[in-house]
């Protein structure tokens, strides 16, 4: 039995692949000025392979220079938080658990913050690790508040919500006291989810990032499987429940505010993706984890460019894009769920 769905199994993560590559090349060409196809194809092949096809340097430019690393990195960005969200719900046991709604998207933005308008870390201190930092402490504190409150399913939502309201507080505190006009402005379009500052630097940080998350998390595919049957189970089957908390819990705070400290603080994706890919591949987490960074990265690329060109001469936070289709999208779902049970 195994043997007969190795081919199926490769045929669909080939298709997969060919669907995110197909993705990226439309990224790359669709925005305020249309690119052809076969200049974005042409682009590729002349700066990786040398190829020497003439080209417009201004089209050439615009996608190398500027639309394909940003849609690497919303293909980044929508791995790594799918891939978040499918661990939180499933070691947490809760379909609403995502980075954004138990504060660690919230922490990890005034972590980031912290170090770009206060200079904590006196200029040692980078914005990824300080979003780092920052997320870690939010799940600290959410888990603190959750275990004060109770053990129910509802605990970790509601602490996840009063560490974010927190979270959100403190970084518009900072931003009041200690930005100018000009910092505040960026800052704040910068918290709804910006992609129009990236470039290949980011690129180098963002794609090692997220392809080691799906490699650690595909790595304790088997001890998710063990956690939906709660932390008792999995411990009875032989699963190291706390070394298995810490790898999981540390690896979704890192992607988490690399992601954050690189486009801002983006909702829905990590609670979106991974219940709709679960309504089409299913719940087992070794197809479900690859599945759900497939989706999500395809799903932000869509909203990146849709955020440029649903208003005419102007760019949409992408976070904008998120929430106006993740919201409906979501409650879509929750009515099917529910109505299947």
């Amino acid at each position: 039995m195994t043997q007969s769905r190795i081919p199926a199994r490769l045929g669909a993560a080939l298709a997969a692949l060919v669907l995110l590559i197909i993705a990226l090349w439309f990224g790359a060409a669709i925005g305020e000025t249309a690119i052809p196809f076969d200049a974005v194809a042409k682009t590729v092949a002349n700066r990786l392979f040398q190829a020497g096809y003439p080209l417009d340097p201004i089209d050439e430019g615009i996608v190398w220079s500027y639309r394909l690393s940003r849609v690497v990195v919303a293909a980044c960005c929508g791995a790594a938080l799918s891939l978040s969200g499918v661990v939180l719900q499933s070691l947490l046991r809760n379909p609403l658990a995502d980075p954004y709604v138990l504060g660690i998207s919230a922490g990890a933005s005034t972590g980031a913050v912290s170090v770009a308008i206060l200079g904590l870390g006196g200029g040692l201190i980078g914005l990824p690790l300080g979003a780092f930092a920052g997320a870690l402490i939010a799940f600290c504190l959410v888990s603190l508040l959750a275990m004060r409150a109770g053990r129910g399913s509802a605990a970790i939502i509601l602490a996840g919500i009063a560490g974010s309201q927190l979270f959100h507080a403190l970084t518009s505190f900072v931003v009041t006291k200690a930005a100018n006009a000009e910092q505040a402005r960026g800052i704040m379009f910068w918290l709804l989810g910006n992609l129009s500052g990236v470039r290949w630097p980011d690129v180098g940080l963002a794609l090692p990032v997220a392809i080691l998350g799906l490699v650690l998390c595909l790595g304790q595919a088997r001890a998710l499987d063990a956690f939906a049957f709660g932390k008792e189970s999995a411990a009875s089957l032989g699963i190291p429940v706390r070394r298995v908390y810490v790898i999981l819990i540390a690896t979704t705070a890192m992607m988490t505010a690399v992601m954050v400290s690189l486009v801002g603080s983006i909702g829905f994706v990590g609670l979106v993706i991974p219940h709709a890919t679960r309504m089409m591949v299913g719940v087992r987490h070794g197809v479900l984890l690859p599945a759900a960074a497939i989706v999500g990265a395809i799903f932000m690329i869509g909203a990146d460019v849709l955020s440029r060109i649903l208003v005419s001469g102007q760019v949409l936070p992408i976070g904008v894009v998120t929430a106006l289709f993740g919201a409906p999208a979501f409650a879509l779902i929750m009515s099917q769920r529910r109505a299947s049970l």
